[in-house]
């Protein structure tokens, strides 16, 4: 093997320290984390004085409110987690019990089916909360065209992961053979 060239060497190492380029962006997406926890709670704050006043309509649509947030809050903590130690650095946790065990072994492949499916859970529960509204007289319902977008877009979301999650079979399989 020859030696490579002090020039070449110099530009990949800086290519390869180019990776932490994005640690501020894992910050960033620390901070976003940090804010859906206050909608979270602003969310919470608001609903549970009115507790007693709940139909049982609303009640579902503010769970489903609350479930919204926390799958894309869970979201944010998969791409945050696993991109980071995919693509920038091993988090060093220390000997902690407390680190979830699916941490090192989420590959892209298996970041990218996790993110359609968090997107596709997070679209259709958004999807189910509009159809609930259907003929409530909500001045926020959305009219039969929006509805029937959010459908086709749901269904895109859908396609989407069932392809993605078809062609990483297909690449399994043939590396199999």
């Amino acid at each position: 093997m020859s030696e490579s060239n002090p020039v070449e060497r110099a530009f990949e190492r800086t290519i390869f320290a180019s990776r932490w380029l994005m640690a501020p962006m894992y910050l960033g997406l620390s901070l976003a984390l940090g804010m859906l926890v206050i909608v979270f709670l602003r969310e919470i704050s608001y609903y549970v004085p009115q507790v007693f006043e709940l139909t049982a309509d609303k009640s579902i649509l503010v769970v489903l409110t609350l479930i919204d947030l926390t799958l894309a809050a869970n979201l944010l903590v998969i791409v945050l987690f696993s991109g980071y130690e995919n693509f920038v650095s091993k988090l060093d946790t220390g000997a902690t019990d407390d680190r979830p065990a699916w941490m090192g072994t989420v590959d892209f492949g298996g970041l990218k089916l996790k993110l359609i499916a968090s997107i596709v859970a997070i679209s259709g529960i958004h999807l189910l909360k509009r159809f609930m509204e259907i003929g409530k007289g909500d001045a926020t319902a959305f009219g039969e065209q929006d509805l029937k977008w959010l459908v086709i877009i749901h269904l895109v979301f859908v396609t989407s992961g069932v392809l993605m999650a078809l062609m990483d079979w297909m690449i399994a399989r043939s590396k199999k053979n």
